[in-house]
């Protein structure tokens, strides 16, 4: 069975990270960068960004470089020749890599259950972030193949891969617009980089901190015990949604202080995250949802196998493929694969209706559902998260058929899994803030502008945003410390948790 890592110990909310490792490096990169030595602070970079990647366990470096250095090698002999079948090869390498240490087992106890025999159980301990360098790194081949990028220096391609702010959960990462980034001194900019920076950093600090844990115990609560009872109709349905802005403020307070963490350094990372649950269709969900990794699948996975290009029928298979084998990517079970099944068939389902709504018979009947597209969107990726999280099919139906109803529909707190009746309000009054916060705050990058990356189209503001907007004085920086302290006391005090997607 595959271990997962129970303390990740360079996590971005962790106090060694936060007080230690972070202030160090930047620090050296810093100073490195106003002197004009940007040679020195790449070489300083990629010490510090192996330290941070073996710290949890030295062993997986070698598995990291040795993935760089077979890729490096790879993607030279794609600038001197470009030949097809070498890509094959690469990107077959790397396939490899990531089924032996990801879905060996999985694969094992599939056949060992339809029946073939007794398979030896093999312990496979999963290295952090492979899905994410695995990916970056097959974008890269196929970037080289069609000479979009050629990278023949080993320190740059180190740099690119193993950059730490990204290394573990993306954003993922194109070479050609990383690294030019690493070779411009960012001169008198410094001081403005580092005030940015580190505003984005300890707003997604308190999403992660304050927001996405507190409401995961009550995520954890609910599915725990879905697995041995049937919860009561409210109780699924809080236990579903706090686990629907539990991974959201996980997710996004991640995708912050990645931003954060890179912007301090003078780095622009792209956005990855932009108000997903605003989206009023699943198609829009996925351009706002792990924007990179969709991204991904478009470029490197639904384009290659046809896209839309060979007709209807053609198309939504595509479709759906693409989402099933982006579900198998985010984890090795089957609760993963109906994930993907999920969003593909919602995909599908979508493309039909788009093709249909067009007919004058059905223009009528498409108002009402476009005034409710957006709580339709969510409530279907909310009953798709229940895969997501859930241990197993079994977890997942049980709680399912509790949201449904079948296992009654009392809604009383002291029919309520939560151990009183104010534990049971204060998690209605918390899903109703957080619901405030989904819908209608600013998101941090119309709140901090500068962190978006110059060629961004500019979306529509209104004047309330605009009025909000971040801008270096004494008064926001007063806001950033009370923030800064709330979130560490909070840290401090509570058990660490790691960010969800440093699983994948």
């Amino acid at each position: 069975m595959i271990h997962w890592p129970k303390k990740a110990h360079m996590a971005f909310d962790s106090p060694q990270f936060l007080f230690g490792f972070l202030p160090a490096v930047l620090l050296v990169i810093l100073v490195l960068q106003y002197t004009g030595k940007l040679r020195l602070a790449t070489q300083v970079l990629i010490v510090a960004s192996l330290v941070f990647y073996g710290w949890w366990k030295p062993a997986t470096l070698l598995v990291l470089l040795g993935s760089v250095l077979f890729n490096y090698l790879c993607g030279l002999a794609l600038i001197q020749k470009r030949n097809r079948a070498l890509l094959a090869f690469a990107i077959t390498g790397n396939v490899l890599l990531l089924g032996y240490f990801k879905y060996l087992n999985f694969f094992a106890d599939t056949l060992r259950s339809l029946g073939a025999g007794h398979l030896p159980a093999v312990s496979v301990m999963l290295p952090l972030g492979i899905s994410f360098f695995t990916f970056t790194q097959i974008a890269y081949l196929v970037d080289t193949y069609r000479g979009v990028t050629r990278e023949r220096n080993l320190l740059n391609y180190v740099l690119f891969v193993t950059f730490f702010p990204n290394l573990l959960a993306g954003p993922i990462t194109h070479h050609a617009d990383l690294l030019p980034q690493f070779k411009t001194a960012p001169g008198r900019a410094i001081s403005r980089n580092v005030a940015v920076g580190l505003t984005v950093l300890i707003i997604g600090l308190c999403k992660k901190v304050l927001l996405a844990d507190t409401v995961g115990a009550y995520a954890n609560l609910v599915f725990n015990a879905a697995a041995s009872t049937s919860p009561s109709f409210a109780d699924a349905w809080m236990g579903a949604l706090a686990y629907s802005f539990q991974l959201y403020f996980d997710f996004s307070g991640y995708s912050d202080m990645a931003i954060g963490i890179a912007h301090m350094m003078g780095i622009s990372l792209p956005m990855n995250f932009n108000a997903p649950y605003r989206s009023p269709s699943i198609r829009e969900f996925w351009k706002r949802w792990h924007i990179t990794l969709s991204r991904f699948l478009m470029t490197y996975l639904y384009i290659p196998l046809g896209g839309s290009r060979h007709g209807q029928a053609r198309t939504l298979l595509n479709l759906f493929l693409t989402m099933l084998i982006g579900g198998l990517w985010h984890g090795a079970g089957w609760t993963f694969i109906v994930w993907g099944a999920w969003h593909g068939g919602f995909l599908v389902l979508h493309r039909i209706w788009l093709k249909t709504a067009e007919y004058p018979l059905l223009r009528v009947a498409a108002v009402p559902i476009r005034l409710c597209a957006v709580p339709l969107t969510f409530l279907m990726i909310t009953v798709g998260w229940v895969f997501f999280r859930a241990e197993n099919i079994a977890t997942a139906l049980t709680l399912l058929k509790s949201m449904a109803g079948l296992h009654g529909v009392a809604f009383s707190p002291e029919m309520s899994l939560l151990p009183s009746a104010f534990a049971w309000k204060r998690c209605l009054q918390l899903l109703a803030i957080l619901s405030a916060i989904v819908w209608f705050a600013p998101t941090t990058q119309a709140f901090v502008k500068e962190i978006l990356p110059a060629d961004t189209p500019q979306e529509k503001t209104d004047p309330f945003t605009l009025r909000l907007r971040w801008k270096p004085t004494a008064f926001f920086a007063l806001c950033s410390t009370v923030m800064a302290l709330t979130a560490v006391t909070t840290l401090f005090l509570a058990q660490e948790h790691v960010f969800i997607y440093f699983q994948f």
